[in-house]
């Protein structure tokens, strides 16, 4: 029985790596192709990968000194950093994931998409982010790359 009725799926992996440019060989054997690569906030690049047409993985790499990112490397070195869930209503999945006891942190709020982080101090270890896309997303990426399973947000026709 699930804790909730909000509609989720996997959207993607995120792996932390020293540089894009080293890691995509790794994909590209793996069949994966490339949709997207951007700089987020001055801070990182981050490039989205495509495998077997709806599964994603997404590469982040650091481009500036002190961040969050650079101190994970520097403390994990590269790897899996994140699982992203997409969600129908981040507001009530935030809900539920605190009622289970676990700790939220980071919610913001962007333009094309709302996001939250689960503390990965909890029994597996593992950040999970969880992304709800607004419709301007889709709008905005010009078909670069397509965010959701069949061109809608998850739950949505």
């Amino acid at each position: 029985m699930s804790a909730h009725d909000v509609p989720i799926r996997v959207d993607h992996v995120g792996i932390a790596i020293e540089s894009i440019e080293d890691g995509e060989p790794v994909l590209e054997a793996l069949g994966c192709e490339k949709l997207i690569e951007e700089p987020v906030d001055e801070e990182f690049r981050w490039a989205y990968y495509e495998l077997g047409g709806a599964s994603r993985i997404e590469l982040i790499a650091p481009i500036a000194d002190d961040t969050f990112l650079t101190n994970y490397l520097a403390e994990n070195g590269p790897g899996l950093h994140h699982v992203t869930l997409e969600v129908g209503d981040i507001e009530a999945m935030i809900e539920s994931v605190e009622r289970a006891g676990l700790q939220v942190v980071d919610h913001t709020e962007r333009e094309d998409w709302s996001e939250a982080f689960v503390s990965p101090a909890n029994p597996t270890g593992t950040l999970f982010q969880l992304m709800e896309y607004h419709e301007s997303y889709v709008e905005n990426r010009d078909g670069r790359s397509n965010p959701c399973i069949g061109g809608a947000r998850v739950g949505r026709d």
